[in-house]
């Protein structure tokens, strides 16, 4: 079992990056070479703008290529809370992004020729409890009346006919969106914007900004650049002098399994649609089918950062909810185990505009495929002017109380929710 990330493993390698140091001018710098940093710079460069991406380790390397591989419409909380919370507007408005951000993944795949496997299959959220399919049928009626009338809601023995398991007792079925490699969209995007004339450095991490004339100085681990603007799309990343922002975010590790291949006889008894799947739970669960005909495996199996050989423990978790959902896949090889961090705000909506003269886009709460992409493409609007393109500019973004930028809260957090799991 590697631990390492199935699809940076079986990506082609990206062998396009910068050699040699940083220096000059740039008109953009771009910090984080993730789907944000990726999709900004190439629609800066597009539209004739110099460019440069800095990475502390490799384009794609963070949290874009550690992911499920999940590309859907779908807040990432539940739409009936965030109606309640944001009133109807605001709440159709934060839908609607999520379901913009699936079709500019969909378009810049097409545009620039990615061939990163990717399959419009949409998502089936699956209701691990009876109350929890009551939930989501007062949900799915509020979506089809003000947003999404492309949904549907699905018994107990029509999801049977989508997942060959008895866990389930209904599901709602969002047809909007896909699953791709992420690791070889990673690399198309990072084609794309060196097409474009974007300059990219890997293993380049920026130790400090700082205001000059024209613009800032960008110190990096390669060389120094003075740029006209920045856009900071790090993510969670421990790297940088980014307090501000790690004092706003919760790092929480995200653990992911990758089997052994299976028979397909064996795929098409157990999930003959092969969509995105996602469980009910607090503490929930996500699954597809890889382009190899393997099963991934996914779940937040522990509140903890994600590091070597700590990942093998939550590996271990996964395969027991595995074999519990699936028992004929308990005794499989499990090929692949690794974790990332995903980039949880405290309402688990986006965060992205200005502070301090630097622009930023960050914290997707674990539905960062498409919306970290989409972001990147918004963010070159706003940076040409248009800031009624960002549908967060309204949003507050205060620390959270007690968060000096060290999650040192995470365990106490994973054993409420634990708890609360048993009685949600």
């Amino acid at each position: 079992m590697k631990l390492d990330s199935y699809w940076l493993d079986t990506a082609p390698a990206f062998t396009a990056a910068q050699e040699g140091p940083a220096d000059g001018r740039v008109d953009v710098a771009v910090i984080g070479g993730g789907f944000t940093g990726l999709s900004a710079a190439l629609a800066l460069a597009k539209r004739g703008a110099s460019v440069a991406v800095f990475d502390a380790g490799k384009m794609g390397g963070g949290a874009s290529g550690r992911n499920g591989g999940q590309c859907n419409t779908g807040v990432a909380q539940d739409y009936a809370a965030l109606r309640s919370q944001l009133g109807v507007e605001r709440a159709q408005g934060c839908y609607r992004a999520y379901a913009a951000a699936v079709d500019t993944v969909e378009r810049l795949i097409r545009e620039e020729g990615i061939d990163c496997d990717y399959v419009s299959t949409g998502k089936l959220k699956l209701a691990s409890k009876t109350h929890h399919l009551a939930h989501i049928e007062r949900t799915a009626e509020l979506i089809r009346r003000e947003v999404d009338p492309d949904i549907d809601v699905l018994t107990r023995e029509q999801v049977r006919g989508e997942v060959q398991s008895d866990s389930f007792h209904g599901g709602l079925l969002q047809r909007h969106g896909g699953q791709m490699h992420m690791g070889k969209f990673a690399a198309g995007l990072a084609n794309a914007a060196v097409r474009q004339g974007a300059k990219l450095f890997e293993h380049a991490e920026v130790r400090g900004i700082t205001k000059e004339d024209g613009g800032f100085r960008i110190d990096t681990a390669r060389g120094a650049v003075s740029a006209k603007q920045v856009l900071i799309a790090t993510g969670p990343s421990k790297h940088g002098p980014f307090s501000w922002y790690r004092r706003r975010l919760a790092p929480v590790g995200s653990f992911i399994i990758v089997t052994a291949p299976l028979p397909a006889e064996e795929l098409a008894r157990i999930l003959p649609k092969r969509r995105s799947y996602t469980t009910s739970r607090l503490m929930h669960n996500y699954f597809r089918v890889t382009p190899d005909a393997r099963l991934l495996f996914g779940g937040r199996a522990r509140f903890t950062a994600s590091e070597r050989p700590s990942d093998a423990k939550s590996g271990r978790i996964l395969q027991d909810n595995l074999a519990q959902m699936f028992p004929s896949l308990a005794s499989v090889g499990i090929d692949y185990c690794w974790g990332g961090l995903v980039d949880i705000t405290a309402d688990r909506l986006p965060r992205a505009g200005q502070h301090d003269g630097i622009y930023f886009s960050m914290g997707y709460s674990g539905h960062g495929t498409q919306m970290s992409t989409h972001m990147g493409q918004v963010m070159a609007d706003v940076m040409n002017g248009k800031a009624d393109a960002n549908p967060w500019r309204d949003f507050d973004w205060p620390a959270i109380p007690g968060h000096t930028g060290k999650p040192w809260f995470l365990p106490l957090v994973g054993a409420y929710y634990s708890i609360k799991d048993v009685f949600y």
